[in-house]
Formats: C-alpha cells, sequence, structure tokens
C-alpha cells in the first residue's frame, strides 16, 4: 500500500466552485499580509568585518571574508595593531607572544607582515611608474624616442636566475608546520597580485625549491634547510626585514639554537623580529633577548 500523499491537480474535484472562491481569496490576503509584513520589517544590520577595522588591506579583508573569518580572535584583536606600524610611529615594535596552537596565532603574524609587503609593493610600482613617466617626458623634450618600458624577465629560465631575496621569512621547528603556514599565507594572499610565497623545508628536492623561490617576498622555512640554500647562494638575508619565529619553545626542544643565531645574524638589518612561544619560560625570554633589537629593551609583550 502507497501511504505518499499526493498533491496533484485531482484534489481539486473535491471542492465546489464556491470553495475554490474562498481559497483563492484566503490565499490572496495571505500574500498580501506576507508582503506587508516584508515591507514593515527592518533591515537586518550587517555585522562589520572586524579584521577591516584592524586596519588591514581590502585584499586581505576579502581573503579572510572568502574564508568564513569577519570576527579576529583575541590574539589577533591584541597582536595585529601591535605588528603594524602605526602613523607617526618611527620603528616597527618587537614582540614576544604567547598564544597556544588553535589561537589564530597564525593569522596573527601572517596579516601584518603581509599587509606592510603590499603598501610597500604599492609604493615601489608607483615610484617605478613616476621615473618611468618622467624619463618619457625627458625624451620627449629633447626630441628623442619615448623609451619603452622593460620587458618583465622569465624567473624560470637559468639565465635569468637571481638568488631570492624574500623581506618576510617565517622560521618554524618542523616541516608539517612550516608547510601549513606556507599554505595560509597562499589563501591569504589569493586577491594580491604579485605576490610570492615559497616555502623551504628538509625532504623536498633542492630544484624544486630553488625554482619556487625565485621572487618570493615572503619564505616560510625550518632553520636547517633554509640555512643550506643558503650557504649554496640560493637565497640571500641581507633583505629581510620581517623575522618571524613560530612556536620558538619547540625549536629550543630539537636544537635549533645555533641556527636561530646564525639567522640572527644575517638578518640584522631587519625592521621587525616577532617571537610565538606557548610560554614565557625564562629560556624563551632569554633567547628572545638575544634576537630583539636593542636586546630586547623595546619589545613588547603579548
Amino acid at each position: 500500500m502507497n501511504d505518499s500523499l499526493d498533491f496533484s491537480d485531482n484534489t481539486r474535484d473535491e471542492f465546489s466552485p464556491a470553495q475554490d472562491a474562498f481559497i483563492a481569496e484566503v490565499a490572496d490576503v495571505a500574500v498580501e499580509a506576507a508582503t506587508d509584513d516584508m515591507a514593515d520589517a527592518a533591515p537586518v544590520p550587517t555585522e562589520p568585518n572586524g579584521f577591516e577595522l584592524l586596519g588591514l588591506a581590502p585584499e586581505l579583508v576579502q581573503a579572510c571574508a572568502d574564508l568564513g573569518y569577519i570576527k579576529p580572535t583575541q590574539v589577533q584583536i591584541n597582536v595585529v595593531p601591535k605588528a603594524m606600524l602605526a602613523e607617526g610611529e618611527a620603528r616597527y615594535a618587537d614582540l614576544m607572544v604567547s598564544s597556544q596552537t588553535g589561537s589564530g596565532k597564525t593569522a596573527a603574524f601572517l596579516l601584518p607582515v603581509l599587509h606592510t609587503l603590499l603598501q610597500q609593493q604599492a609604493q615601489a610600482e608607483a615610484q617605478e611608474r613616476a621615473d618611468f613617466d618622467r624619463s618619457v617626458a625627458e625624451a620627449l623634450a629633447r626630441g628623442e624616442v619615448a623609451p619603452k618600458r622593460p620587458k618583465r624577465k622569465d624567473p624560470t629560465s637559468a639565465r635569468n636566475f637571481k638568488a631570492a631575496t624574500p623581506g618576510a621569512l617565517i622560521l618554524c621547528p618542523t616541516r608539517e608546520l612550516a608547510q601549513q603556514v606556507a599554505q595560509d599565507a597562499i589563501d591569504l594572499v589569493r586577491h594580491c597580485r604579485g605576490l610570492r610565497i615559497a616555502n623551504v623545508v628538509g625532504g623536498m628536492p633542492y630544484q624544486v625549491q630553488i625554482a619556487r623561490l625565485q621572487n618570493a617576498d615572503l619564505v616560510v622555512a625550518t632553520p636547517g634547510r633554509l640555512l643550506d640554500l643558503q650557504r649554496s647562494q640560493q637565497i640571500k638575508l641581507d633583505k629581510v626585514q620581517f623575522l618571524v619565529v613560530d612556536e620558538a619553545d619547540r625549536m629550543l626542544d630539537l636544537g635549533f639554537s645555533d641556527d636561530l643565531a646564525d639567522v640572527n645574524d644575517m638578518t640584522s638589518q631587519r625592521r621587525q623580529t616577532m617571537m610565538f612561544s606557548a610560554t614565557f619560560a625564562p629560556r624563551i625570554q632569554q633567547l628572545a633577548m638575544r634576537v630583539m633589537h636593542d636586546g630586547g629593551k623595546h619589545v613588547q609583550k603579548v
């Protein structure tokens, strides 16, 4: 026996013309009432995107929204504004951040670093356009043919090879963490034209990593493989402005203290250091003071 309900037009034969007219009238009244209710209903306020309120670039805010994030976590609220250069400030703050895995700490250091790299990229492009326009104007004023814009060189060609000179470096204690951080960075730059992320870890072919390093703006690395590539002159660290040490407590547990000291020396020109750790144990504080500017005199703890 079929117990399913049938809402086909055959059921209309059970009603008289008078009943049909009554049903139609009730339906019209219901539709009108529903329409009036919709018109009278107040518009639902849209919650502002918390990442926009942090002052981040629109491209990064959009990426956060694409990933379903509109409300920053507590560590992001505390860290992001401090990590960016506020108007009127002359120097970036060095930060020591105590934060557990799962608190949103990765975005807390990625977002301000990427924001600053985007700003610098825009400024460099504007300066390049201004310089080109000036050279064109000067050539025309002399009655010469205006110069053409230089063609971009293919970075995958061996003859155009240049050692990578990233502006930001993130050190992680393990390959798995470095790969995850790099993937998070790639997700955040999905709307950022020309900002390149590279991942440098052990267990991957050198040639693959060397190719990916070309024109990289931000490098996420484990210390051992990073120093291997530096010694073979595949990467130079003298342009690094921002250094992040993630999970510093595990970095020490895995014996990377000497490697961190080497990276510290090679990036002595940097403008900011951020160190993230689960705890502020004395040995972590001692390590932090070794790599912060002025012996940690201006470091802020979060």
